[in-house]
């Protein structure tokens, strides 16, 4: 199943009004009005990177069942999606960060999947040392991606956002264990905790962005 994305809504820069005060005696100009952020852009933008989110784990899942299945151009397909896929999230950042931050972030992208990858055949093989090469590749990029995040936007932490991305893929690796052993059940309850968890992922991201660029909003 391929999942299909929303386009990205143009974000429109709002213009602050300085309210000017006048007296009789003496005339006196208010300080410019803070800038604020519509919460129907912020609500709008938190769905799209829901979406964009959400069809992350689902490609890598969409590869994952394939490589199960030992059909390897619905592989080749379910890549494709993922590709995809970054190169939407990687995207979302660009009216705020310009095309150098988007090209790294999807660079970045790329290697987190390159390395989950890499887990998903070492678990197909059966390959506990390539597993756990993968999981250092994993750990190494996450520690990336929160250095280029946090370095971007101070309402990314660094700690914080390690933590989110740890635990995303944590989920991938269960997931994938899960798949090969043909446990539905657990695996369903995976999906539903990944869910959850990606959307959360997605929404630091639009409120770290609200709150940096309250203007675009």
């Amino acid at each position: 199943m391929r999942h299909t994305f929303r386009a990205l809504p143009l974000f429109v820069l709002l213009l602050s009004p300085i309210a000017c005060a006048h007296s009789a005696d003496s005339p006196v100009t208010a300080a410019p009005k803070a800038a604020q952020a519509s919460p129907v852009k912020v609500a709008e933008t938190k769905m799209v990177l829901r979406d964009l989110w959400l069809g992350h784990v689902l490609s890598i899942r969409n590869v994952a069942v394939a490589t199960m299945d030992k059909n390897p151009s619905a592989r080749e397909s379910a890549e494709k999606g993922v590709v995809a896929n970054a190169q939407q999230i990687a995207g979302s950042i660009e009216p705020f960060y310009g095309k150098p931050a988007s090209d790294k972030l999807f660079a970045l992208l790329a290697e987190h999947y390159g390395a989950i990858r890499d887990h998903l055949d070492a678990t197909v093989a059966g390959n506990a040392g390539q597993q756990e090469a993968a999981v250092k590749h994993l750990t190494a990029n996450a520690a990336e991606i929160s250095t280029f995040l946090s370095g971007a936007n101070p309402n990314w932490p660094k700690d914080a956002v390690m933590g989110l991305l740890t635990a995303h893929a944590a989920h991938h690796i269960q997931q994938f264990q899960q798949l090969k052993e043909g446990d539905y059940q657990h695996e369903r309850d995976t999906w539903t905790g990944m869910k959850s968890h990606i959307y959360v992922v997605a929404d630091t991201l639009t409120s770290g962005l609200a709150a940096q660029f309250p203007n675009k909003f």
